[in-house]
C-alpha cells in the first residue's frame, strides 16, 4: 500500500486498488510502474486529494489467473472481500471512503470485470491496454498455462457481458488503449459495443504499446478521474 502523508487531515479518505497483468505481482505497479511517486507529485501540485494506493497480487496462480473464481481457488474473492476488508483494517477506512480500481492488460480485465459486477464495493473503475475476453490471455500465456488456466476457471465471462448484466447500476467509467497494442482491436470493439447499448463511458486512445511507458505515463488519467467523483 502506499498511504500519502497527512491522510488522516483529509478522512474520509478513497481508496485505489490497482492489478497488475500476467508475470506480475504485488510490486509491479511500484516497482515498474511507480505510481506510488506519481501519486505523491500529483497530491503536492493540487491535482488529486490524498487516496491510499493498493497493489495486491492476484493470487500468483502460473503466469496469471486472470482474477476469476478457480475450481480450488476463487481470485475474485479474494480481490473483492479479502484485500477490501483488509484495506479497511489497515487503514481504518470506514463505510464513507469510497473505493475505485483499475489494471493493466490482465488487470484491466480483472479491473473492469470486477468493477462491473459490484457496483456496490467499487464507486467507479477504469482499465489499461485492458483484454476484453477471457480468450484473449492466450495472447499472454506460455506453453500450456492457457489449457490449464481455462480448464481451472469456473467462468470466462467478457468485460461487455458483466457490464450489460448491470447497465443499470453502472457508474461512469473510463479505459483507455495504445493505438500500436496488439490489444486494440479488441478495446475499439468495447467501445462500439457499449455505445450501441447506450453505456455512458469515456474511451481514449494515445500513442503507444502493450508497455510500462504507457502505463506509467496514463496511470495518471485514471488518478484524476476517480478524483473527479
Amino acid at each position: 500500500m502506499y498511504v500519502p502523508p497527512l491522510l488522516q487531515k483529509n478522512l474520509p479518505f478513497d481508496i485505489v486498488i490497482l492489478l497488475h497483468g500476467v508475470y506480475g505481482s504485488h510490486w509491479a505497479w511500484a516497482l515498474k510502474g511507480g505510481v506510488h511517486k506519481t501519486a505523491h507529485r500529483m497530491i503536492e501540485q493540487g491535482k488529486m486529494r490524498p487516496m491510499v494506493l493498493v497493489m495486491p497480487s492476484d493470487g500468483l496462480y502460473g503466469d496469471g489467473s486472470g482474477y476469476l473464481p478457480h475450481q480450488s481457488e476463487n481470485y475474485e474473492k479474494w480481490i473483492v472481500e479479502d484485500v477490501v476488508t483488509v484495506v479497511r483494517e489497515q487503514t481504518g477506512a470506514d463505510e464513507k471512503s469510497r473505493i475505485f480500481i483499475t489494471g493493466l492488460s490482465m488487470g484491466g480485465y480483472g479491473a473492469m470485470r470486477l468493477g462491473a459486477k459490484y457496483p456496490d464495493v467499487f464507486r467507479s473503475f477504469s482499465g489499461h491496454s485492458s483484454i476484453t475476453e477471457f480468450s484473449q490471455m492466450a495472447f499472454f500465456l506460455e506453453g500450456n498455462d492457457d489449457l490449464e488456466l481455462s480448464s481451472n476457471v469456473l467462468s470466462k465471462e467478457s468485460v461487455i457481458e458483466c457490464i450489460l448484466a448491470n447497465k443499470d447500476r453502472l457508474p461512469y467509467f473510463r479505459f483507455d488503449c495504445g493505438t500500436k497494442d496488439l490489444l486494440i482491436a479488441f478495446n475499439r470493439h468495447l467501445h462500439k459495443k457499449l455505445a450501441e447499448n447506450n453505456i455512458q463511458h469515456h474511451y481514449a486512445e494515445y500513442p503507444g504499446g502493450h508497455e510500462w511507458d504507457y502505463w506509467r505515463k496514463h496511470i495518471e488519467d485514471s488518478l484524476l478521474f476517480f478524483n473527479g467523483f
